[in-house]
């Protein structure tokens, strides 16, 4: 499965110059004036994994295969947007379209680059923006009202539920509340069947969000605005990392000798870049496993929680349709041994069925009959 994140913040955060980091190319104009990015941008960029590199070095495959991101930079959104102000509605609809939502805020001071409101304040700056996406759920959630009214006639329970939630819903957006907040209280007194609806309305308030607080290269570990940043993902139940976009900027021109002696320099133990890509498998509970050997190498993407039949058809349906077996092994028994040989030696190699949940980490090989 792939992940896609989408950029947002006001003009001027550093939403561009971070999707070019990220891409390491010059794809996204970064220009100091507002609405320099009209079209989405999209990058699709590996996931930092050492662990594919351990593997390569013990079965020297002839393919690598990674796991992989794809980044959007969405334009800069302005207040009004959902009503068609600055570039308006286009880029609301796509961010709809990805996983999850990467929030760069300003947290850093420079009268060189013009703020969009001419101060600093990420409060108010995250506020724009989440009022914008709720906006515009809102006209959503009335569209589906009126379509789900005309089969109130019926006089069909399902579409009656339905309905009352969608009307409460609306509701608690028009109090100023993200959806995911009523969504997630709808869901702890309901089935997945019956409340499967909500979340096929691709609310964008409804999607995961990771914070980045975006600062100078004189508070790399953060400053009064990014304190600010991280107590509002904090309330809401998601995540937020402190980086230097100036910093990546840099980083993602160097040689890797060169960067790793940057980043020692600086006391930093992990590129930005990658802290951001982790927390975001992290925020939405993605794991990787592999499937090893002489021919290939590859990582895989999956939800936590998810079953072995499940997990061997992301490979491929006819897995999942055809499952037999899981043939398993750690990572860390694996590396540590030196082989799969030892691995079988030691007894390791362990036979999961139907019902195993698989791990991060799990090296699989899965029988199945088609």
């Amino acid at each position: 499965m792939g992940l896609k994140c989408g950029i947002v913040g006001l003009p001027n955060v550093g939403k561009s110059t971070l999707f070019n980091c990220l891409t390491s190319s010059q794809q996204a104009e970064a220009a100091n004036y507002p609405f320099c990015t009209i079209e989405p941008n999209i990058g699709v960029v590996t996931v930092p994994d050492k662990r594919i590199d351990e593997l390569v070095k013990l079965y020297n495959p002839k393919k690598i295969v990674k796991t992989v991101i794809e980044f959007v930079d969405i334009a800069g959104l302005v207040a009004g947007a959902s009503k068609g102000e600055g570039l308006g509605n286009q880029f609301l609809s796509h961010i709809r379209e990805v996983d999850a939502i990467v929030h760069i805020v300003r947290c850093f001071e420079n009268d060189n680059v013009i703020h969009v409101h001419n101060k600093v304040d990420p409060k108010t700056d995250i506020e724009v923006i989440e009022t914008e996406l709720i906006l515009k759920d809102i006209e959503t959630l009335e569209n589906r009202i009126q379509k789900t009214e005309k089969g109130l006639k019926s006089g069909d329970k399902k579409i009656k539920e339905e309905y009352e939630s969608y009307i409460a819903l609306k509701k608690h957006l028009e109090s100023g509340r993200l959806a995911k907040y009523y969504i997630n209280e709808y869901k702890k007194s309901h089935t997945t069947d019956e409340y499967k609806h909500l979340h096929e309305l691709n609310l964008l308030t409804d999607k995961h969000v990771l914070y980045i607080a975006n600062v100078d290269d004189k508070n790399i570990n953060g400053n009064q605005y990014s304190k600010i940043v991280q107590e509002i993902a904090l309330k809401e139940g998601e995540e937020a990392i402190v980086l230097s976009v100036g910093i990546e900027s840099e980083l993602a021109q160097m040689e890797s000798d060169e960067k790793n002696e940057f980043l020692s320099e600086l006391g930093i133990t992990e590129p930005g870049l990658d802290k951001l890509i982790h927390s975001a498998y992290r925020l939405l509970g993605l794991q990787t496993f592999f499937t090893a050997g002489e021919k290939e190498v590859h990582a895989w993407t999956f939800i936590n929680g998810t079953k072995a039949p499940q997990a061997a058809g992301i490979i491929h349906t006819d897995f999942e349709h055809g499952f037999i077996r899981a043939e398993i092994m750690s990572y860390n028994d694996l590396i540590s041994l030196g082989s799969e040989a030892a691995v079988k030696e030691k007894g390791l190699m362990r036979v999961e069925g139907k019902e195993y949940e698989v791990k991060d980490g799990d090296i699989v090989y899965f029988r199945f009959n088609v």
